[in-house]
């Protein structure tokens, strides 16, 4: 099994954990999300391939945190950084976006989080590209952010969302390890 079938296996089981402490059946859950029982006993069983939607519907309807059912720790949430190519290479940050945002904007998109901890002996992450949008949430310590030609610090509690299509990695920005989690909406 990989580190990501992993982490979705273990969202899987919050997810199952927290409807069963709430005293909600598979089939309520299901029809609450207008889903097939089927698909959302899969979705308990791996943590594969739920909506972003599915995961905030749950945090709000039993009173949780997102970022507690993707990590299974409560993180203190700052807010998010969004950046975007802007005219030529300039790049500009917006402050203001919450996880509600993220639900909001991408509602039917199918999420793939992962834990990532960064040494800070590790060589830098050699920049890389690819599809859908990606949000990296910083957990513990400091990671920063190589984009385009800019970098980003984040400290924890600080997330940030950007068109991965443009090449990207992230280092450890501190002497002590970091940890973050990185959700890929494709």
């Amino acid at each position: 099994m990989t580190t990501e079938e992993k982490d979705m296996q273990e969202i899987g089981q919050r997810l199952c954990g927290l409807r069963e402490a709430c005293d909600v059946t598979v089939k309520e859950m299901a029809e609450d999300l207008n889903v097939s029982v089927e698909t959302y006993e899969a979705w308990e069983a791996t943590g594969k391939d739920v909506p972003i939607s599915a995961i905030y519907h749950m945090a709000r309807k039993f009173g949780v945190e997102f970022t507690e059912i993707l990590t299974g720790t409560a993180a203190k949430l700052n807010t998010f950084q969004v950046v975007r190519a802007g005219q030529g290479k300039n790049v500009e940050r917006y402050p203001g976006y919450h996880y509600d945002d993220l639900a909001w904007r991408y509602a039917d998109k199918i999420m793939q989080p992962l834990e990532v901890v960064l040494d800070p002996s590790d060589e830098p992450a050699k920049l890389v590209s690819h599809g859908g949008q990606e949000f990296n949430l910083v957990l513990e310590g400091t990671v920063i952010v190589s984009w385009e030609d800019q970098e980003f610090v984040l400290e924890a509690g600080d997330s940030i969302y950007f068109n991965p299509s443009h090449p990207h990695g992230q280092r450890c920005g501190g002497s002590v390890p970091a940890k973050f989690v990185t959700i890929i909406a494709e």
